[in-house]
């Protein structure tokens, strides 16, 4: 076996900025220019120079009023009374029975579902989920219960 023959293995690593003489890119100021904020450490994100006329946080509300007291919590999904007529007549609606038909999908098990008095229903049943009082009287009428 010949030293010339033998396969070439030496990998070179990417040059390192600043970490002296001897990185490729060391020296004096390690080609970050002169003086300066930028020489000296890294400028921040919402930097726009020392301007501060139109800038990103001038422009947005002040945190201590706007949406202050806004909910993050998500509201619950919505359905209206017609679409229980899709379900068997004297049957317990709650949560699992409407996924199983289809009638909402499986995030409802999470956020919830209220049922609104939108529509006719036709059907008697007992309704485990919270209503709204038009929903309410509508189910009651045809002789149905809702059980909160």
């Amino acid at each position: 076996m010949k030293l010339n023959k033998l396969p070439k293995i030496t990998k070179r690593g990417k040059k390192r900025k600043g970490l002296g003489y001897g990185s490729g890119k060391g020296g004096h100021t390690s080609s970050r220019g002169a003086k300066g904020g930028k020489a000296r450490h890294k400028v921040g994100l919402l930097f726009e120079g020392t301007k501060m006329r139109k800038s990103l946080i001038k422009r947005l509300p002040f945190q201590r009023g706007k949406g202050k007291f806004k909910s993050i919590k998500q509201k619950p999904l919505t359905i209206n009374v017609e679409y229980l007529n899709l379900l068997p007549d004297k049957s317990e609606v709650d949560i699992e029975m409407l996924v199983k038909n289809k009638i909402v999908d499986k995030e409802a098990q999470i956020l919830g579902v209220k049922i609104l008095g939108n529509g006719k229903l036709t059907k008697e049943l007992v309704v485990k989920l919270p209503t709204s009082k038009g929903a309410k009287k509508q189910i009651e009428n045809l002789g149905g219960k809702v059980i909160q």
